[in-house]
């Protein structure tokens, strides 16, 4: 199965996007801001706790985190980072380099109430595709 997430610009310290399943929207998607450079190493752009991963294809695995518990959706091998989840949130206050997963949202941030059930949505199907032995991938775009 392949996620999508298309970025829209960043505003006010943060990115929504949406994230999408073929040409299905499945989504909203919130993250911190996109600082990336093109062909400069992550270390150079990053600011800790404060930067949306960089653009890519990477791989989606449900692992026990000791922050949100077992099942939960975690993006793989991202160059420069660690333990990056897709989670519940409505700020990117919210999020240290992590997607947040909402059902509404404003240009800058998730509508509350609408994050914890696009987590589990986002959940199932990716659990469900792992359950048929499908690699699960996202690719991450700019805008």
């Amino acid at each position: 199965m392949k996620l999508t997430l298309k970025r829209r610009p960043s505003r006010a310290e943060a990115t929504v996007g949406d994230l999408y399943i073929g040409e299905q929207h499945v989504c909203f998607t919130l993250e911190d801001v996109v600082r990336e450079i093109p062909g400069v190493p992550v270390e150079k752009w990053k600011v800790k706790g404060k930067t949306a991963i960089p653009a890519g294809t990477y791989r989606v695995t449900l692992e026990t985190s000791p922050k949100y518990g077992p099942d939960c959706l975690t993006v793989c091998d991202v160059p420069g980072y660690q333990y990056i989840r897709m989670h519940a949130g409505n700020t990117s206050a919210d999020t240290e380099g992590c997607i947040l997963l909402g059902l509404q949202a404003t240009e800058t941030t998730l509508v509350g109430g609408s994050s914890r059930p696009a987590v589990a949505m986002v959940r199932t199907l990716v659990a469900n595709a792992l359950k048929r032995g499908e690699a699960v991938n996202i690719e991450v775009q700019n805008a």
